[in-house]
């Protein structure tokens, strides 16, 4: 079952922070608020997706020290900054650090709404694809170790008899792995099975 996204505040202004929630509450989001970096760090699960608006300047740990403490916990919460008081420096070494916006208060009240859900549903596509991909592996990660030396060569096409020339086995062995290879990884036929190693990025030829 998946997680609703969330949108996290951190502003140590409780009228900010207040306004905020109410915008984003309207909007039909769910949102949790915190007055502080320390108190996010705290609470906050990686494993509940969404956005972060985050103020530059706090009392304690500030925005951008934040930012650098998730990213060095390997944290990939994408940020919109927010700030009364940004310059171009700051800007550019949020951007450059990964954050995906850098807004300067008062945000209107629509423009901040286009913005986070933007970036919801580009980490919503993002989170579609990896588990497409996960799928994708685990098929391939149910053949033996033989079966995967077999499947480049099958992939290119080689027949069972120049399979089994290659890599020393008997004719009927490899019939009875490529059967297997068809099987475990549920595809139809050749084609589908290269379109797999292709999505897989699987190389083509086994090494030797």
């Amino acid at each position: 079952m998946s997680t609703q996204p969330c949108v996290f505040i951190v502003d140590d202004d409780y009228a900010v922070r207040d306004g905020l929630g109410l915008v984003i509450e309207t909007a039909g989001l769910p949102y949790q608020a915190f007055e502080s970096a320390e108190q996010f760090l705290q609470s906050y699960c990686p494993s509940i997706p969404g956005c972060l608006l985050l103020d530059v300047n706090m009392p304690g740990l500030n925005g951008l020290e934040l930012q650098a403490e998730l990213i060095r916990h390997n944290i990939h919460l994408p940020i919109i900054f927010l700030t009364g008081n940004g310059n171009i420096p700051m800007t550019v070494r949020a951007i450059k650090a990964g954050a995906v916006d850098f807004l300067t208060k008062p945000v209107p009240s629509k423009l901040l709404i286009e913005r986070i859900q933007a970036v919801l549903q580009h980490e919503a596509q993002i989170h579609e694809q990896n588990t497409a991909e996960r799928a994708l592996s685990n098929r391939l990660n149910s053949l033996t170790s033989r079966e995967m030396e077999i499947l480049p060569l099958v992939v290119e096409g080689h027949s069972n008899k120049d399979i089994a020339r290659l890599i020393n086995i008997s004719f009927r062995t490899v019939e009875i792995h490529r059967a297997r290879i068809l099987k475990k990884t549920g595809v139809a036929n050749l084609l589908e099975l290269a379109r797999l190693c292709e999505a897989c990025k699987l190389p083509s030829e086994p090494t030797r």
